[in-house]
């Protein structure tokens, strides 16, 4: 770590600020599209379905999808500009891969039944079992939103440890 510029350090600082601020803003919405949204849609399947679709309910989809991706973006930023503090970018790598399997897991399992739930909203199909669908998507969906919290309050003590290394 004796390469490491004041110029560097003040890099890697606002990035590793900036990507751990982009995260907690996303959590913020995600606890509340959990604790708000989420209850409302799965509440009476599939007559609360509607409020999934485009023009009908909350269209959350675009949201998603810069939110995910600014956050993305920031955390790769992060990752380069503290790529020579050793312990912060093997902490970030690691809290990366977390982030990377959630992010996985949510494109194979969650996306792919909203839209599901979606399709049964837009052409009013009978789906055996979809109160019991509806209710593992909300109850996976607490498993998936406490690991995105955890990592990122993960990112607190390695901000404090970077910030720390002026002193």
């Amino acid at each position: 770590m004796n390469n490491i510029t004041t110029n560097y350090l003040t890099r890697a600082e606002w990035w590793l600020f900036i990507t751990t601020l982009v995260y907690f803003l996303m959590n913020g919405a995600q606890i509340f599209e959990t604790l708000v949204f989420v209850p409302k849609w799965t509440g009476a399947p599939p007559a609360n379905f509607k409020l999934l679709l485009d023009g009908s309910g909350a269209s959350l989809k675009n949201f998603w999808i810069v939110f995910h991706s600014l956050h993305e973006i920031t955390f790769l930023l992060a990752i380069i500009f503290c790529w020579r503090i050793d312990f912060a970018r093997n902490w970030l790598l690691v809290l990366f891969a977390v982030h990377f399997a959630v992010r996985v897991w949510t494109l194979a399992f969650f996306a792919p039944n909203i839209i599901n739930f979606q399709k049964i909203a837009e052409t009013n199909s009978v789906v055996e079992g979809l109160a019991n669908k509806t209710a593992l998507w909300q109850t996976l969906n607490y498993i998936r939103v406490a690991i995105f919290i955890a990592v990122s309050v993960g990112l607190i003590p390695l901000c404090i440890r970077v910030f720390n290394l002026r002193h």
